[in-house]
């Protein structure tokens, strides 16, 4: 048995659902999907079925139901069992002939008696029952027409979308975000006078509305299960107040105190807001080939981490935009097919010119295991030559079969290279450095000011031009990097200026794209006037202002630049580095801004003496393996970076990083400006 990882993890859990799916129809949602997606790959679930028809069906109100010849369904859910999926659920099974049914849920039956407002005392004498459940197995019987059929309600905690060895995500949570200052304001309208929170360092979970905390629960009680499958009892620490939220639930969430008591291992799990460094987040630097690939190629439909590979031209199609939907599209995870995984791996672990040559590497070893007629060319990597091997296993359907996954992987790579927008990237990263060395050197409304040129409305943008979204990711940029900065009189003015310019272009857009049809409010380009366009601006800008004053309650982390001087060029210094220095710095000095959560009177005492006496208080680097859960998104770069720098601080620690989501610059302005971050839809 290997050492448990996240991957053993997810597969775990997975073979507990595939151990009910035979001979039924199965319904997933779409967190769930990612998951198996990710953690053990479609195949499986179809193998496991084992009917001569597939019935994978998407969970949805207007599902399609079983049919007389179809008496068996399994639900597989991410969410709590309650409110619009109990609906979707009744409705689902009043239509069908099912006589049984399994639903699994990936969240804990004590988080089902929170969410039914069940008091903490009363959960607590409830302990290995199962009563939410046991209600709900009676409804289905009820739904089913017969009390006599079979129904089956489980927790499975199918919380992970492993992506590599050292990273997984939580698609069930890629919304979840950091608060900002202007959500303390939206708080504090809800809150008597007296009771008003004076900054984000004083907002706990009592002030928090019921579905965030609600939500909030549903991830500590999947973490919990991870740390019971590492068996690991877990200190928690946490970088950023939305952070330390969380880490203080994981830390006395009741049902993990068992477990802890009997845990042979030790884990620091190390919780950071990404509003502490969206820098990284929206920044070009990265010299990460799948950063790219992430980047440039469009998102697979209903998946947050994964995108759709254009595989037309392993047909004998034209490679025409209308026989794209002919032909499935390929993606990046390739959970069943080893060679390809070891390649997906590599990618992740190396730069981006390293990783252009492993493809290739992979793609002529592949060929000349099946006799494929190659020609050898040494030199640079170029996407015609890459596609000259892709092209090889075009009409050998045993050679197809046998690399499916290494030839997705490779024509991911290809359609990157080949993309348009490859000189954009460059022109993100030449704007970026240009920045950072204006902001060392002048006002925040000197660097605004370099930025109007630059706002173009679509009628007279080139290709080499920014598009609004693109403009808003720069606004990130610019106001992530200097943190707190120094007002000047000209800088509302500036401010005002850009917001105008940029109210205009919105406008004259011909086409809004899905993103400003949110931040706007506004479904068309006809509908949106310059008075509605100026009012999400200056929204945008409160927002922006929060960004900037992201690290003001940081002691020592509270900044992400380092100004030039006569050797070196101003540069970028990510927090998340900063923060694993922090962590393995041999000196052990008590951590100023990574803070301890205690979980219990113990840990309160330890606390209390060690003001009068020599007590060690718990520090992340005491223990053989980290988890860092970067809350709101992490980039394959900083994945990389944080993955290479545990072992070289402090070798034969074991890291592992978790987050909500894999970023890419896009998604940044999205989780920003256009979510409610204090209401995330629990579905009731």
């Amino acid at each position: 048995m290997s050492v448990p990882g996240v991957q053993s993890f997810t597969q775990q859990g997975w073979d507990q659902v595939l151990a009910k799916v035979k001979r039924a129809v199965v319904y997933l949602d779409a967190a769930c999907a990612e998951s198996l997606h990710w953690g053990c790959g479609s195949t499986r679930l179809l193998e496991a079925v084992g009917a001569p028809e597939c019935h994978l069906r998407e969970f949805e109100p207007t599902a399609v139901g079983g049919g007389p010849k179809q008496p068996k369904a399994v639900f597989v859910l991410s969410c709590l069992l309650k409110g619009r999926t109990v609906e979707t659920l009744r409705n689902i099974i009043c239509r069908s002939h099912f006589q049984y049914c399994v639903v699994v849920t990936a969240v804990n039956h004590a988080v089902h008696l929170t969410a039914n407002h069940v008091p903490a005392a009363a959960a607590a004498e409830l302990e290995g029952q199962q009563l939410v459940f046991e209600q709900l197995e009676e409804k289905l019987c009820e739904w089913m027409g017969n009390m006599n059929y079979t129904a089956e309600v489980l927790h499975v905690p199918l919380l992970l979308a492993p992506a590599a060895p050292h990273l997984a995500l939580t698609p069930a949570f890629a919304t979840l975000f950091p608060l900002l200052p202007q959500d303390v304001y939206l708080l504090n309208s809800a809150r008597p006078d007296k009771r008003r929170l004076g900054s984000l360092s004083e907002v706990d979970a009592a002030a928090l509305p019921p579905e965030l905390l609600l939500q909030i629960r549903c991830l500590v009680s999947g973490l919990s299960s991870l740390c019971e499958h590492l068996g690991v009892r877990e200190e928690c620490f946490a970088v950023g107040s939305f952070s330390r939220i969380i880490a203080a639930d994981l830390a006395n969430y009741a049902p993990a105190k068992n477990r802890r008591k009997t845990s042979a291992g030790r884990a620091s799990v190390v919780f950071v807001d990404r509003t502490m460094d969206l820098t990284g987040a929206v920044g070009h630097h990265g010299d990460n080939l799948v950063e790219k690939i992430i980047s440039v190629l469009p998102q697979l439909p209903g998946h947050t981490n994964d995108v759709m590979v254009n595989m037309v031209e392993l047909t004998s199609l034209q490679n025409e935009e209308e026989n794209q939907n002919i032909v499935a599209p390929g993606c990046l995870a390739q959970s069943n097919d080893t060679a390809a995984r070891a390649l997906w791996e590599a990618l992740l672990s190396t730069k981006h010119k390293e990783a252009v040559m492993e493809v290739r590497r992979h793609l002529v070893e592949a060929a000349s295991k099946e006799n494929l007629p190659i020609k050898m060319s040494m030199g640079r990597v170029t996407p015609v030559q890459l596609m000259s091997y892709i092209q090889l296993f075009k009409n050998n359907l045993k050679a197809l079969a046998n690399h499916c996954g290494l030839l997705q992987l490779g024509l991911a790579t290809v359609q990157t290279l080949k993309y348009l927008h490859t000189a954009k990237w460059d022109n993100f990263l030449a704007f970026e450095r240009l920045l950072l060395q204006s902001i060392g050197e002048s006002t925040m409304s000197v660097v605004l000011n370099q930025l109007l040129p630059m706002i173009k409305p679509s009628n007279q943008r080139t290709n080499d031009d920014y598009s609004p979204e693109e403009l808003l990711i720069l606004l990130i940029y610019i106001y992530s990097v200097p943190g707190e900065f120094i007002e000047d009189k000209d800088l509302a003015e500036t401010e005002e200026k850009v917001k105008r310019a940029l109210a205009q272009v919105f406008c004259e857009e011909s086409v809004l794209s899905p993103l400003l049809q949110k931040i706007t409010g506004c479904d068309s380009s006809s509908n949106l006037t310059f008075h509605l366009s100026k009012i999400a601006l200056d929204e945008i800008f409160t927002s922006l202002r929060d960004i900037a004053g992201a690290r003001s309650l940081m002691k020592q982390l509270k900044s992400v630049y380092a100004p030039g001087n006569h050797t070196h060029q101003a540069s970028y210094k990510p927090l998340l580095k900063q923060v694993v220095e922090e962590i393995f710095d041999p000196e052990r000095p008590d951590p100023v801004d990574i803070e301890h959560m205690s979980s219990g009177l113990t840990d309160l005492l330890k606390t209390g003496f060690s003001m009068f006496m020599k007590v060690s208080r718990p520090h992340p680097s005491d223990h053989p393996l980290l988890i860092l859960f970067v809350v709101g998104g992490v980039t394959v770069s900083e994945a990389k970076m944080i993955k290479d720098l545990v072992p070289s601080l402090k070798p034969g620690t074991q890291v592992i990083v978790l987050s909500t989501r894999l970023l890419k610059p896009l998604d940044v302005p999205e989780l920003l400006f256009a979510m409610d971050r204090l209401h995330p839809d629990v579905g009731f």
